[in-house]
């Protein structure tokens, strides 16, 4: 079978001849396993059989990005989404914020105009020399074909820090609103641009929207079903319209979240966080006739010393969450410098073996 054929069996809740693969190791973490062993020449989604390749756009309002200092650790810049961060030069972390676009009202308008087609015409927003040789290279190989979106408050923690966007849910909804009802807006011109207008196909949507910490969501249920959940049904409707499953990402623990994600559309949930208890045994037992699961695979146990802790964690999840399909392997987040090429290696041996059907 080809990796699309996995991924889209798996999202059916069927079984494909063994659990699909994909994950999403740091920049840095890459460059540790080069100096380890991974041959330079070779991509690392290539080396490990990663099978799903996605393709974005460009969703900021697209200010000038400048270079305001920089020495042989760091690089201070301006954003295309009209702020300031500080970056190690390799871009190997989370940047650190100096400056956020918006603190007011007319802050916000004066970004939303720059997010109308009659500020940058859409077909702007799109690389498509990028995007062609992605899609043939991806579709010749059989890979599963994604378009990827940041969506709803992750993507307004782009603009706003993320203390006032909290506040600002409860004091001023309607702001929060029109700014996610914008930039839903922004993604669904651009997927109708490049999937009716342009003719390319996709298997799934993959919708980034980081709303839960350690501990459990970062706002209460409510605000979700208030503020955003009507937005991610529209996104979901349009992809399910075009015949594409949705894998919708959300860090940290929202475990009071899935009953509403499963009702505005959403396919699959991933990455499905270990460490913000998150377990794909319980989920599949409790919502696996109506969702399908991607990761959950602690990044933390693939960098015990002991070989024998991941090889109980991939087993133990694999055996009740692949059972009748349903599910596709990933880290429980993004797989850090911890973890040495070797033990990697060894994650991937153990995938395969339990991933069989």
């Amino acid at each position: 079978m080809t990796g699309r054929e996995r991924f889209l069996k798996a999202l059916r809740h069927e079984e494909p001849d063994r659990v699909p693969i994909h994950d999403s190791p740091w920049a840095e973490t890459v460059r540790r396993w080069q100096r380890e062993g991974l041959p330079a020449e070779i991509p690392v989604s290539d080396y490990f059989g990663y099978e799903l390749v996605g393709i974005s756009f460009d969703q900021s309002p697209m200010f000038e990005v400048k270079t305001l200092y920089k020495d042989d650790t760091y690089i201070v810049e301006t954003t295309s989404y009209g702020g300031i961060r500080k970056n190690f030069r390799t871009y190997a972390s989370t940047p650190e914020i100096i400056e956020w676009a918006v603190k007011t009202k007319e802050d916000w308008l004066r970004i939303k105009e720059r997010l109308s087609p009659d500020f940058a015409p859409d077909y702007t927003r799109v690389d498509w020399v990028g995007l062609r040789t992605t899609y043939q290279r991806a579709r010749s190989e059989g890979k599963c074909l994604a378009f990827c979106a940041v969506i709803g408050y992750d993507h307004l923690q782009s603009y706003v820090k993320s203390e006032d966007l909290l506040v600002m849910m409860v004091e001023e909804p309607e702001w929060f609103r029109d700014m996610v009802e914008t930039t839903t807006e922004l993604v669904l011109r651009v997927a109708k641009l490049i999937i009716e207008d342009a003719g390319y196909t996709f298997d799934v949507a993959f919708l980034f929207n980081d709303m839960g910490y350690r501990n459990g969501p970062l706002f209460s249920p409510k605000l979700y079903r208030d503020l955003i959940m009507p937005f991610d049904r529209m996104l979901c409707d349009y992809f399910h319209s075009k015949g594409m499953p949705v894998i919708y990402h959300t860090d940290g623990d929202v475990r009071l979240l899935i009953p509403y994600l499963i009702e505005a559309g959403i396919d699959c949930l991933q990455p499905l966080e270990a460490k913000a208890n998150m377990d794909v045994r319980e989920l599949k037992k409790q919502y696996g006739d109506r969702l399908a699961f991607m990761g959950n695979i602690d990044v933390m146990k693939m960098a015990h010393p002991d070989p024998k802790v991941i090889e109980e964690e991939i087993r133990s999840k694999f055996e009740v969450a692949k059972v009748g399909g349903g599910y596709i392997y990933h880290s429980d987040h993004s797989v850090p410098p911890t973890v040495s090429f070797e033990q990697y290696c060894r994650v991937m041996e153990l995938v395969r073996k339990y991933g069989e059907y």
